[in-house]
C-alpha cells in the first residue's frame, strides 16, 4: 500500500512556480573521479533553490481563513525567497523574519519577490522566536522550512523527477541535509520505488545535526553550528524529518569547509555556475564516499540544492578550494638567517610550485617562513614533502589543517613584537551587523591594551577577529567575565603553534 507521504508527494502542486530541473552529467568530474557523476540542478529554479517547491505546496493547501490572515516564516535565505515568490503567485501576504546579520543581497531579493521583511535578532533562533510571537499576536500561519508534511511533499517531487530521468542503474543519491526536509521527500520516493538505491545524506562537520541524531537514536540539539554553509546551519532536525530519515536514509557523512570550497570549484568547472556552500555539499560528500569505498564505474547522483551565494564569499571559496582538493599545503619552516637560505629551501621543495611565501626578519640566526606549496599527489605528497624537509634539518610545522593559520596568520605574518608582556591571543566570532565591531572593541578595549588585532570580512553573516590582549594573570577572571557577558563565541588561541612561531 502506498504510504501517506508518498501519496502527498504524488499529489503535490509545485509546477505553478517551480520547473522540472535537468539531470546533467558532470563530464570533467566524472572523468577525474572515474565514475559517472550526475547533477540534479535545483540551482536553476527561479529563486536558485529547491525551497520554493515545499513553500508553494504548503501555501496552496491552506484554508481560506489562513490565506486571508497571511503567513510568516523565519529564514535567512532560500526558504524566504521561495515563500515570497509563492506568496506573490497565490496572492497570500508573506512576512519573513530575517536575522539582522542576513546579507543585504538576500534581504533585497525577498523584498523584490513581494515578501515583507522583518529584521530581528542576530541569529536564526532569535528570528524564529519573533516569528512565533507574530503567529500568536496576529493569527498568521507559520510556514516551517522543513518540519511540515506538505513542505516535505513539495521537496519530494524532486524524487519523482529523478525516477523519470535516470534511475535504471543508479548506485546512490547524495543529498545535502539541513533540517531534513529535502532528503526526507526524496528518500520516501526512491526507497519506495527502488529500495536498492542508496540514499546518502551529507552535512558539514560543524553542523552534524542529523548525523548525531541518527547515531544517538533520538533528536538532539547542537550547542552551536558553523555558518559557512548557512543553508544547512540547523541545530536540530525536525520531528517528522528524523522519523523519515531513520527509516529511509542509509548513511550520513560529514565534510569539511575546505572540501565544500573544492566542490564549488568542481561544479563551476563543469557548469560555469557558482553554487552556494550548501549547494555543493552533496558533491563534497560524494567525493569522500568514492575515496573511502574505492568506487569506480558507478552512476552517482548529487543534488545541487542552491546557488544563492553572497558575492563577497567567493573570495573565501577561491582561497580554500585548493586546500580542500589537497592541491596545496601550508607549512611553517624555520630556516637559517643567511644568504641563499630561501633558494636552498626552494630547491628541496623541487618542482612543486610555491603558492605563498611570508617571511620577516626574526633574529641574526634563524628566520620563520610561512609557505604555500602546490601539490599534485594530495595528502601522501604533503607528508612526503614534510619528511624530506625535516630530513634536511628544517624545523617544519604542518599548518594545512589549522583554522587560525588559514583564516588569519597567512594574511598578517609580520614577525615577533619585542618587549610584549602578558600577551594572550583570542579568536572571536561576532555578528556582522552595524555596531557589532564597535560593541566588541568597547567591551574589551578600555581596560586592557590590545597588542594585536586582525579582522577580515568574508562576506558571511559572522565576522572573525584575532585579538592579542596584554593581560596580567590577576585580571584573567575579570576579563573572562567581560567577554562572556558580551555573548560572542570565542576561542583562547594563546597556545596555538602558528601563533607561537610567528607572533609571540
Amino acid at each position: 500500500m502506498v504510504n501517506k507521504l508518498l501519496e502527498k508527494i504524488l499529489k503535490a502542486r509545485v509546477y505553478d512556480v517551480a520547473k522540472e530541473t535537468p539531470l546533467e552529467k558532470a563530464n570533467k568530474l566524472s572523468s577525474r573521479l572515474k565514475n559517472n557523476i550526475f547533477l540534479k540542478r535545483e540551482d536553476l529554479q527561479p529563486v536558485f533553490s529547491f525551497k520554493l517547491r515545499g513553500a508553494y505546496n504548503k501555501l496552496i493547501k491552506l484554508t481560506d481563513k489562513q490565506k486571508k490572515a497571511g503567513v510568516v516564516a523565519a529564514s535567512a535565505g532560500n526558504h524566504a525567497q521561495g515563500l515570497a515568490l509563492s506568496g506573490a503567485k497565490t496572492g497570500i501576504k508573506t512576512h519573513i523574519v530575517m536575522p539582522r546579520t542576513t546579507p543585504k543581497i538576500k534581504v533585497d531579493a525577498v523584498r523584490a519577490l513581494g515578501g515583507k521583511v522583518i529584521l530581528e535578532g542576530d541569529t536564526y533562533d532569535e528570528a524564529y522566536t519573533h516569528a512565533l510571537n507574530l503567529v500568536k499576536k496576529n493569527g498568521m500561519t507559520l510556514i516551517h522550512p522543513f518540519d511540515d508534511i506538505d513542505v516535505i511533499a513539495g521537496q519530494g517531487t524532486i524524487g519523482l523527477e529523478l525516477v523519470r530521468q535516470h534511475m535504471d542503474d543508479a548506485y546512490a543519491i547524495f543529498v545535502p541535509i539541513g533540517g531534513g526536509g529535502l532528503i526526507s521527500g526524496i528518500a520516501t520516493v526512491i526507497k519506495t520505488i527502488r529500495p536498492d538505491i542508496r540514499i546518502i545524506g551529507v552535512e558539514p562537520e560543524d553542523a552534524p545535526s542529523m548525523y548525531k541524531a541518527l547515531k544517538a537514536g533520538r533528536r538532539i540539539s547542537l550547542d552551536s553550528v558553523g555558518l559557512f554553509a548557512d543553508g544547512v546551519a540547523v541545530k536540530q532536525v525536525g520531528k517528522e524529518t528524523f522519523k523519515i530519515a531513520r527509516k529511509y536514509v542509509d548513511e550520513v557523512i560529514l565534510v569539511k569547509t575546505d572540501e565544500m570550497c573544492a566542490a564549488i570549484k568542481d561544479i563551476f568547472e563543469d557548469t560555469r555556475t557558482v553554487v552556494e556552500p550548501a549547494g555543493a555539499l552533496a558533491i563534497a560528500g560524494m567525493k569522500n564516499y568514492i575515496r573511502q569505498h574505492k568506487l569506480s564505474d558507478e552512476n552517482l547522483v548529487a543534488i545541487v540544492s542552491g546557488a544563492n551565494i553572497n558575492f563577497d564569499r567567493m573570495r573565501h571559496v577561491a582561497e580554500r578550494a585548493e586546500i580542500g582538493e589537497e592541491r596545496e599545503a601550508l607549512i611553517a619552516a624555520t630556516i637559517p638567517e643567511q644568504p641563499g637560505s630561501f633558494l636552498r629551501f626552494c630547491k628541496i621543495v623541487g618542482k612543486l610550485g610555491i603558492t605563498e611565501f611570508n617571511y620577516r626578519y626574526s633574529d641574526e640566526s634563524i628566520a620563520h617562513v610561512f609557505a604555500g606549496v602546490q601539490l599534485s599527489g594530495g595528502y601522501e605528497q604533503r607528508l612526503s614533502l614534510i619528511a624530506k624537509l625535516r630530513a634536511r634539518g628544517y624545523t617544519i610545522t604542518d599548518l594545512t589543517d589549522h583554522e587560525l593559520s588559514k583564516m588569519h596568520l597567512r594574511y598578517m605574518v609580520g614577525g615577533h613584537a619585542s618587549g610584549i608582556k602578558n600577551e594572550r591571543i583570542y579568536r572571536f566570532l561576532f555578528p556582522e551587523r552595524p555596531g557589532a565591531l564597535q560593541d566588541f572593541l568597547t567591551a574589551i578595549g578600555q581596560e586592557w591594551n590590545i597588542s594585536l588585532f586582525h579582522y577580515r570580512n568574508h562576506g558571511a553573516a559572522y565576522g572573525r577577529a584575532l585579538v592579542g590582549v596584554q593581560l596580567p594573570k590577576s585580571d584573567y577572571k575579570k576579563f573572562q567575565k567581560k567577554i562572556d557577558k558580551l555573548g560572542y563565541r570565542y576561542w583562547d588561541e594563546t597556545n596555538d603553534p602558528g601563533y607561537k612561531i610567528f607572533l609571540s
